[in-house]
């Protein structure tokens, strides 16, 4: 997860140094398109996974949401610093635990209402609305989180269905897909260093996508989600050090809320989990102990 969080901020800085000289669709197209050499040791996964019209709609539909946070993302990129960026970017979970609300059913108990109010009051704590002129970016990063949770969302449908190799495929061929159209028409010549950088942002992002994976892996989310909140340390270093951004106070204590409320959801859910996989096990002791001991019984 270390390595996760250094290759994701590696991606903000290939993106911020692009900048606006390409615009915002046809960088995101190129990041994709020049991330398709990445897929080949994908392809034999992919020819396993049988996709019938229910995946095909669901892998389409992430395609769609992850193509409009991404052209969000690298436009926001362009406006606000990056820490600004990041800190509103870890509003994804937030989202995420609302759609499920929606469209699982699952509960929204107190504990998660405190935790999903502290992290929205952690998002007027960073964009501070009457109190500082707020950037187009900032209005742009909060639908880029609604739009990145919706893919998470809908890729965590996909992932019970198919193997994650399967899922990034798809998303992977889905998402410059639907970009084409829309950078062809906003399409400016790009200077080979661009390219380089956009090589780079592709790079990075296909391998902290797979060292996150490993880490999934390895350990619970409970380990592994809060080495994530680094990035917000790591990005606000790479902006004063390498950008010229200033540290901004009310971005790093709004992140820390939205970090704590995102931490303590995890937290919770963990122990939930935990809880009820004790209760399983013991309901499965009892019933075997109970058919054991009922031959014992007719005998006596």
């Amino acid at each position: 997860m270390l390595l996760t969080g250094l290759c994701f901020v590696a991606v903000t800085a290939t993106v911020k140094m692009v900048g606006d000289d390409v615009p915002a669709i046809q960088s995101g197209f190129l990041r994709y398109v020049l991330g398709l050499v990445f897929l080949i040791p994908m392809l034999p996964s992919v020819r396993r996974a049988p996709v019938d019209r229910g995946l095909a709609g669901i892998l389409f539909a992430r395609g769609a949401a992850h193509a409009l946070a991404v052209s969000l993302w690298f436009f926001a990129m362009t406006r606000i610093p990056i820490a600004d960026v990041t800190a509103l970017n870890y509003l994804n979970p937030v989202y995420v635990i609302l759609l499920a609300v929606l469209f699982l059913g699952e509960r929204l108990g107190p504990n998660r209402i405190a935790a999903v109010a502290v992290a929205f009051i952690g998002t007027f704590v960073i964009i501070r609305p009457g109190f500082r002129e707020i950037d187009l970016g900032h209005v742009t990063m909060l639908f880029t989180a609604i739009a990145m949770a919706g893919s998470y969302f809908l890729a965590k449908l996909a992932s019970q269905r198919v193997s994650a190799e399967v899922v990034v495929f798809y998303l992977s061929l889905v998402v410059p897909a639907l970009l084409a159209p829309a950078a062809w028409y906003v399409w400016v010549p790009v200077a080979w260093v661009d390219v380089g950088w956009l090589f780079l942002c592709a790079f990075f992002a296909t391998m902290g996508h797979y060292m996150m994976t490993l880490a999934f892996r390895a350990a619970p989310l409970a380990t592994t989600q809060p080495v994530t909140f680094l990035q917000l340390i790591w990005a606000t270093a790479l902006g004063v050090f390498v950008f010229g951004e200033p540290a901004d106070i009310y971005v790093i204590a709004g992140g820390g809320m939205i970090i704590a409320a995102v931490s303590y959801i995890t937290w919770r859910e963990a122990v939930l989990a935990r809880r009820r996989r004790r209760v399983a096990t013991e309901a499965r002791e009892a019933e075997a102990q109970a058919e054991g001991a009922s031959p014992l019984s007719s005998r006596s």
